[in-house]
């Protein structure tokens, strides 16, 4: 490479500038302030650990291949960058803590990823989440979605459309209709990219039941405004088992209970919404704003996913980009008014003083340098101290005024 390009980051890989970094760490310090009013505690699981313990119980292969691998030098084990914060999260509730009651953690951190999730989109993310364990009702879904919707609203989020499905729904279906794992796999592909004609010849061609055959067939026209969609639901897959039915009873109470907190949030039902069909196991929901074409936030219920460090618990969670989250809202877009106080340079044990009463009171002061050209305006200076008598003062600066070095 040459001197020229070393600059040049890889793709997908940025950096955050002043201010833009400041108001990111502001946001950032927002949300687990807020994550901590409701009770979550803050975890910080290291960069990188051994790649068994990273990926098992993960349920889904899309994780092995986002994640970045190398040799530990020490042990000679295969260790892993993370990639996904939240199976970290679960080996340490179930692990480290290994409390029976309901847990509740937050966190907030950078991963890497091999590849990014869409055109010019991040392989290095802030990600930022909860999750809740040791709790199996709706109840502590219905938490955790709530938990979402304020922390797009903290971000200065508006007109937010959520979208709700449960995996089950269509996992007991298939399992009804008697289908192999390759043709619920063939007949999930189809269901991600609503290619109706395709899911018509799959379930043509299988010879399937009639009742069965209709009820998979529904599915991918079961979405749209929750009240309409979950009645539409009742009467299509009326034939459907108990496991079908309590899902939707589940999606049911969840809706009632957003739609009475948030009553401008858009609420959308979509069956053949199956996001991490094999990671989670019941509900799952993504939220959007219109000027976005991806999700912004997404999560789940992903029961038992302890069970590969030794204890299984229900778990729930959500987890969002808080650098899209930042950029969206327009944090950090803008330069904030100055807010600096400039100290000119001096040897006066009394300037020193007030320099180290002021920052003791949170003001940032910017003290001169030798040789120094910057004016206190370029330095960011709305303020100056200025000496008074044997003391100094704090006076306000325009760009004529000149420092006093007196």
């Amino acid at each position: 490479m040459s001197i020229e390009d070393r600059w040049l980051l890889p793709d997908g890989i940025e950096e955050v500038l002043p201010p833009a970094a400041e108001a990111l760490e502001q946001v950032r310090r927002q949300l687990l302030d807020l994550y901590g009013c409701w009770g979550y505690e803050l975890v910080v699981p290291p960069f990188i650990e051994f790649l068994d313990s990273l990926l098992i119980g993960t349920g889904h292969d899309d994780l092995d291949l986002q994640t970045f691998k190398l040799t530990d030098q020490l042990s000679g084990r295969l260790m892993g960058v993370r990639a996904d914060m939240t199976p970290q999260v679960a080996r340490i509730d179930a692990h480290q803590l290994r409390h029976d009651r309901p847990v509740r953690l937050c966190y907030a951190g950078t991963v890497l990823r091999t590849r990014n999730d869409g055109f010019a989109g991040s392989r290095s993310p802030m990600q930022v989440g909860v999750e809740l364990y040791g709790h199996r009702g709706f109840e502590s879904d219905l938490e955790v979605l709530s938990l979402m919707l304020e922390t797009l609203t903290q971000v200065g989020l508006g007109r937010i459309h959520l979208d709700l499905g449960h995996v089950t729904v269509f996992r007991d279906l298939a399992a009804l209709a008697g289908l192999t794992r390759a043709r619920e796999m063939t007949l999930f592909e189809a269901l991600q990219r609503k290619a109706v004609p395709e899911i018509s010849h799959c379930l043509a061609s299988w010879g399937l039941d009639a009742p069965h055959r209709a009820m998979l067939g529904e599915l991918v026209h079961l979405n749209g405004r929750a009240e309409e969609v979950l009645a539409r639901a009742d009467a299509v897959l009326a034939p459907a088992g108990e496991p079908v039915q309590n899902a939707l009873a589940w999606l049911r109470n969840l809706v009632a209970g957003l739609s009475g907190r948030y009553p401008r949030v858009e609420l959308h039902v979509d069956l053949a919404e199956l996001r991490g069909y094999h990671y989670h196991t019941g509900v799952v929901y993504a939220a959007y704003v219109p000027t976005h074409g991806q999700a912004v936030a997404q999560g789940g219920r992903y029961d038992d996913i302890g069970q590969a460090f030794g204890r299984a618990r229900p778990a729930t969670g959500f987890s969002a980009d808080l650098k899209v989250l930042q950029s969206l809202a327009g944090m950090g877009l803008q330069s904030p008014a100055p807010s600096a106080i400039f100290a000119p340079r001096s040897d006066d044990p009394a300037l020193a003083a007030v320099v180290r009463a002021l920052r003791e009171g949170q003001e940032r002061v910017i003290c001169e340098l030798p040789g120094q050209t910057a004016t206190p305006e370029q330095l960011g200076c709305n303020r100056h101290l200025v000496r008074d008598g044997e003391s100094w003062r704090v006076d306000a600066y325009s760009p004529a005024q000149a420092p006093d070095t007196a």
